[in-house]
């Protein structure tokens, strides 16, 4: 966080003194590195209070239907797809880099 402000807080000092030297394109950046600083603060904030969507417990869960084809063929080719990666050596499986 620090590091990020300080990042910002150096850019738009230096695109301040261009742009009082006569660069008009550097007059954009003067105002974006701040909100740019503005948003790591507002995000940082934001990962401290955790405001990210909460785990829904199991009162809140969709129920599916287990009589369902599409559903039972898709669990026996995930099945099947996890048996065959299993059944390979541990070096021939895509997962793993050589």
């Amino acid at each position: 966080m620090v590091l990020a402000e300080c990042i910002c807080a150096t850019a738009f000092a230096v695109e301040l003194m261009r742009a009082l030297s006569g660069n008009d394109l550097s007059w954009a950046y003067v105002f974006e590195w701040p909100v740019f600083g503005g948003y790591a603060v507002y995000m940082w904030h934001k990962l401290l209070t955790n405001e990210r969507t909460e785990i829904p417990d199991e009162s809140t869960r969709v129920e599916t239907r287990p009589d369902d084809p599409d559903l039972v063929a898709w669990n026996a080719y995930l099945a099947e797809v996890h048996a065959s990666d299993q059944a390979k050596e541990p070096s021939k499986r895509f997962d793993q880099r050589t």
